[in-house]
């Protein structure tokens, strides 16, 4: 079986095969006279035939130069425009072993209903090691999937020797890269991080209070999830002392931000290649007070069962972490430092944490950017943070085939053809013409008839 961990660059390689094949190679699909978003730069390039075989990107250039072997499927992209599939960096797929196969496929399918063709899954079970390989082989529909394996935190592994003995046995069991909860020691820490080097796994997550984020960064954690480490590493030396002692509040953290202390974690941050995945539009649902009747109102909640919904009502019953005034100026650091890091060069992926509070898959994508447009990144950083960003994570931190993200000859045929630019709005990512998922072609009929099956499924009580 042709997978991942036994193949890369398997693209160049169905390029090479395919070059000057006329007729068209079986299964050849051509969009045509397409606007391109590469993701290589800002640009917008016209009237483009973009030509798959294999699932691989084969040709990329100006219609009236192409020339697209008979036989090919074309698909016509005038006026339309042809960007990366996204990615969802900290997506939850279910984590007990076995659950039920319907909801796992229920899943997939509305990540790739929003353009979501790639995800990494945060919290694993050894049955979405074999998952993956069924995705990437094509026999299972859905975004490709990285898989994080269950965490090392405090109760998992309260010694060194037991992180040890975890992050030894998911290595061997095949998971990408290693998640890390709080409650994590520093010796346990620093040992995991000696064994982890050793064996060649990744490890990223949430920032343990006993380690601390300049340490986490400087041995080697790849991605910072949820900015929490970045919002505590730049209070004030009382502040933290505060925080640790669990005797301060979202204004006490407010009011203890060292300027200093921010510049040299955003420039540590660059030193060390660390990316960050904000979950911003989570935080506002956690931290904030939501008129939960009008989010439990939004369409996408028609696509989860009543249970879950249920389940968010009781979760939001707790209110807001502090006053307005403070959850607002909780909320505006946030942004601020979102802004700094992205400015500054640093990493930035996106993610949600769905199916948390209030997150339908693939839908809470679309939240999620709306948020971050706050922080007053341009579109195309945005952009880039769901696609040629992830190619590069994938490939220098993951040790895997990274040739996705770009709209170029030899990527992965993961794509979106949209009506209207997305550089123009990020909403506009939400006018589907249809997804391309590793050469296999979603139309958009095929996308509402999917959602309506989910929906029906959910208003009879399906769970």
């Amino acid at each position: 079986m042709l997978t991942r961990r036994r193949t890369v660059l398997f693209g160049l390689l169905a390029l090479a095969a395919c070059q000057g094949a006329s007729p068209a190679a079986p299964g050849t699909i051509a969009f045509t006279h397409v606007n391109v978003l590469p993701m290589t730069s800002e640009a917008v390039v016209a009237d483009q035939t973009v030509v798959v075989v294999n699932g691989v990107i084969t040709e990329v250039g100006p219609s009236d130069v192409i020339t697209v072997g008979e036989g090919a499927t074309l698909i016509d992209g005038t006026g339309q425009y042809l960007m990366p599939g996204l990615a969802e960096m900290h997506a939850h797929v279910p984590s007990m072993e076995n659950p039920p196969r319907d909801a796992v496929d229920d899943i997939l399918f509305l990540y790739i209903a929003n353009g979501v063709t790639t995800i990494r899954g945060m919290l694993g079970s050894d049955y979405q090691i074999p998952l993956a390989d069924e995705l990437e082989t094509g026999t299972l529909l859905g975004p490709t999937l990285y898989v994080g394996a269950p965490s090392i935190n405090g109760t998992s592994a309260p010694t060194p020797e037991a992180a040890e003995e975890l992050v030894r046995r998911h290595k061997a069991a095949g998971y990408d890269l290693q998640k890390i909860h709080p409650g994590v020691s520093l010796e346990s820490w620093d040992h995991m991080v000696e064994v982890a080097q050793e064996v060649g796994i990744t490890f990223g997550g949430h920032v343990p209070a006993d380690v601390g984020l300049v340490h986490a960064i400087e041995t080697g954690m790849s991605t910072v999830d949820h900015l929490d480490g970045y919002v505590k590493a730049i209070a004030s030396d009382d502040v933290v002392s505060q925080v640790n002692a669990g005797a301060t509040n979202l204004a006490g953290l407010m009011n203890g931000v060292d300027e200093d202390k921010l510049a040299a974690i955003i420039q540590l941050s660059v030193d060390h290649d660390v990316y960050v995945v904000p979950t911003m539009y989570l935080w506002e649902n956690l931290y904030g007070a939501p008129d939960v009747d009008a989010v439990l109102s939004q369409p996408e909640m028609k696509y989860v069962s009543q249970g879950q919904r249920d389940a968010w009502r009781r979760q939001a019953a707790a209110g807001p972490a502090g006053t307005p005034e403070e959850v607002a100026a909780f909320f505006a650091l946030r942004k601020r430092i979102l802004k700094d890091l992205s400015d500054a060069g640093v990493g930035i992926l996106m993610g949600t944490d769905s199916p948390q509070m209030f997150n339908v898959p693939g839908y809470a994508l679309h939240r999620e950017l709306a948020v971050v447009a706050e922080s007053g990144m341009s579109n195309y950083a945005i952009l880039r943070s769901g696609t040629a960003a992830v190619g590069r994570y994938v490939a220098d931190h993951l040790g895997l085939d990274g040739h996705f993200g770009t709209v170029a000859p030899g990527q992965r045929a993961d794509l979106v053809l949209l009506g209207t630019s997305p550089l123009d709005a990020l909403a506009n990512l939400t006018d589907r013409v249809g997804v391309m998922v590793r050469g296999k072609w979603v139309p958009r009929a095929d996308i509402d008839a999917g959602l309506a099956a989910l929906a029906a499924k959910h208003a009879s009580g399906g769970e």
